[in-house]
């Protein structure tokens, strides 16, 4: 597969984290694990038909697809006609832009979308990051700068902070971050919570130094034992630790 991303205008870069066009780079099927990163996608499919969410769902030529917060990895056929341009928001800005709610409904789905988001593709393809900036500031709306706020606090403590303590710090309690988490990013904040840690131990443990342990990383974001790292990393990544 062949990806590549771009930077959204400066002044939605607030919400949207990148711009990304994947293509197949064999003329036979591959199969690509797409990993979880606690972000709701749109993609529009510019090139022929492919198959995703593990062959669940055919994506359709011109049609635009709403990808769900995902807490598992999926995989995606891909081929050399295989064309897919997304946008990637960031965590709790999707409904900042379109009035699609609760996401919690589609989380770990891939879902088509409204007609009217079917673009022109020969506008998509010729310039695709200009028409999305367009697309994007006609539809920017009042976004929830309070939750993008609490967000901020998880990512800042890369997933180490409990959930009654996430509350407490935000002067709310833990049953409306509860609903404002299964609304605007589709899962729980314990559930975004282990998500941030994830990424982060992910990170940790592709740069661990010669002799660094598995277990003495588990350890430093909290997690109980070498069992417990492997057992949620595998949900993630499809791949214990140890294979990275």
């Amino acid at each position: 597969m062949k990806y590549s991303e771009a930077v959204p205008h400066p002044a939605l870069s607030k919400y949207v984290d990148a711009y990304w066009i994947a293509t197949g780079s064999s003329k036979t099927f591959t199969v690509e694990k797409i990993l979880p990163d606690g972000c709701v996608d749109i993609i529009f499919n510019v090139g022929n038909d492919c198959y995703t969410d593990n062959g669940a769902l055919l994506m359709k030529n011109n049609k635009a697809y709403l990808v769900g917060t995902m807490t598992r990895f999926k995989e995606t056929e891909m081929d050399s006609s295989t064309r897919l341009l997304g946008i990637r928001f960031k965590p709790g800005s999707f409904l900042a832009f379109f009035n699609y709610s609760p996401l919690c409904e589609v989380a770990n789905r891939t879902v088509e979308m409204d007609a009217r988001l079917c673009l022109n593709t020969n506008m998509l393809i010729k310039s695709p990051f200009e028409f999305l900036d367009k697309f994007l500031f006609r539809n920017l709306k009042s976004p929830n700068e309070y939750l993008l706020e609490q967000v901020q606090t998880i990512q800042k403590s890369k997933g180490q902070v409990k959930i009654d303590e996430l509350a407490s710090m935000h002067f709310t309690t833990v049953r409306q971050l509860e609903r404002n988490f299964k609304h605007y990013l589709g899962i729980t904040p314990k559930e975004f919570v282990n998500l941030v840690r994830y990424q982060n131990v992910k990170a940790a443990i592709e740069k661990r130094k010669p002799g660094q342990s598995l277990l003495s990383i588990a350890f430093d974001f909290g997690y109980y034992d070498h069992a417990h790292l492997t057992n949620e990393f595998t949900q993630y990544n499809g791949c214990a630790p140890s294979a990275i």
